[in-house]
């Protein structure tokens, strides 16, 4: 029995959210949607026990926290990180053939689910370990492991995110879309309005919102950032109507129809994996910080992994106000250094995406072959189907990632400091695919009743 096997075997006595027995409604799953994000915004409120609060939370996390949709000193703190590094893990495993699942069939995806779960929970207690050092969290007494703090806080923080994994089963079983989208959807969503329409009577704040600062000082320059997510929005609202036709028919002489190709196939994944790959490795990069010539490499990969700002400002806005100068040159530089290699990561992480999400050219070829489904002029084969999407799924694939790369990134050069580029462009697309998982569901109902009469 090899360590996968275990591991699944080990999965089985955890506590486990039922499928329902019988179809949800619309409205239940609006209700069970609704409750899942109340208890994630709870959840976010309530403070770590036993965190010396006085001696701050160490390095800025920003970036990773709006991705992972966490909230530093909070049960929170980890977010939706172990759960989609776990998936990360679990697919560099499958790519480099040192894990054996068949995701087409049945028992492979349940195996696969049992394995990622299991490895979350892991992942859980590693980052919660993590996460308590002298460079982020500190527990009274100091971050040491004869300290009994420093276990509580790890504790408290493995079951926030535990309690997270757990909300996720409950939206993508009883509620609509997935958890990790919609609490990371709903955390950029707070950032930016927070940041946008901030008013300056609150108590204890400081500084007021972007439209605020805009109307007393006349400087539209501070919009910048609200014009980009604006920007951002509409283009992928575009980008999302974009899609290539396949003329395909049922039998020889049978019913024509087409099977649309979207142009952004992959979706939004590619990103979401690539930025919580790049939040993950920055967290551990801090952690390792003060470690001779080991700190020295971490700190230069995690520079390489983060989109700089200058002085609370974007890259585009520095440029505007201070013009170009050894400052803003060196941010830009990083800047597109940080692009190129979200590009790639996007492409890598799109293509494992394709594989393993049943939708690779053999996969979607297999699928209409059973269904009764061939291209008209040619003669029913799964080969013969493979070859003819072969010449749209793979460009349309890597064109995707690219494309979803390059906003995120350009995104980040106008956002970074007020907001994420990343978060804007993962936020329109989550609304986009809730929205059609409701038309769906309305779809669907409607069917249902018309059905009765």
């Amino acid at each position: 029995m090899g360590i996968s096997d275990t591991l699944v075997k080990i999965s089985q006595y955890l506590p486990e959210i039922t499928k329902p027995e019988k179809e949800i409604t619309f409205k239940n799953k609006l209700l069970w949607t609704a409750l899942a994000l109340v208890i994630f915004f709870v959840l976010g409120k309530i403070a770590l026990i036993g965190v010396d609060v006085a001696a701050g939370y160490g390095q800025n996390l920003g970036f990773a926290q709006v991705i992972l949709a966490s909230q530093m000193g909070t049960l929170i703190t980890a977010g939706i990180g172990p759960i989609v590094m776990a998936s990360i893990f679990l697919q560099l495993l499958l790519g480099a053939k040192l894990l054996n699942i068949e995701l087409g069939s049945p028992e492979g995806r349940a195996k696969f689910q049992a394995l990622q779960k299991i490895l979350t929970v892991i992942l859980c207690f590693v980052e919660g370990a993590v996460y308590v050092n002298p460079n982020m969290l500190v527990p009274f007494g100091g971050a040491t492991p004869f300290n009994p703090w420093y276990w509580l806080v790890i504790l408290q923080i493995a079951a926030g995110s535990i309690a997270l994994l757990y909300l996720d089963e409950i939206v993508s079983k009883y509620g609509i879309g997935s958890g990790v989208s919609l609490f990371i959807a709903a955390g950029v969503s707070g950032e930016l309005l927070w940041r946008v329409f901030l008013p300056p009577i609150l108590p204890n704040v400081t500084s007021s919102g972007l439209l605020w600062a805009t109307l007393t000082t006349g400087d539209i320059g501070y919009m910048f950032p609200f014009f980009a997510a604006i920007g951002i929005l509409l283009i992928v609202t575009f980008a999302e109507g974009m899609h290539v036709n396949i003329p395909i028919t049922m039998g020889h002489r049978g019913t024509g129809g087409r099977y649309p190709v979207k142009f952004l196939y992959v979706s939004n994944m590619p990103v979401i994996l690539a930025m919580a790959l790049f939040a993950t490795l920055q967290l551990w990069a801090t952690f390792l910080s003060n470690i001779p010539i080991i700190g020295t490499l971490a700190n230069g990969l995690k520079w390489a992994v983060s989109m700089p700002n200058v002085g609370g400002m974007s890259i585009v806005q520095a440029i505007y106000y201070q013009g170009l100068n050894s400052i803003t040159l060196a941010a830009l530089a990083q800047g597109i250094m940080f692009l190129g290699i979200l590009v790639v990561a996007c492409i890598i992480f799109g293509w494992f995406w394709v594989q393993m999400g049943n939708q690779s050219t053999s996969a979607v070829a297999a699928q209409l072959e059973r269904a009764g489904m061939q291209i008209p002029g040619f003669r029913r084969d799964k080969r013969v189907i493979e070859k003819v999407l072969s010449r749209y799924i793979p460009p349309i694939t890597i064109l995707g990632s690219i494309f979803v790369a390059l906003l995120a990134g350009m995104g980040d050069f106008v956002l970074s400091g007020i907001a994420s580029g990343t978060g804007i462009l993962l936020t329109v697309g989550i609304v986009y695919r809730f929205y059609e998982e409701i038309a769906k569901s309305q779809a669907d109902m409607l069917s249902s009743f018309l059905g009765k009469l």
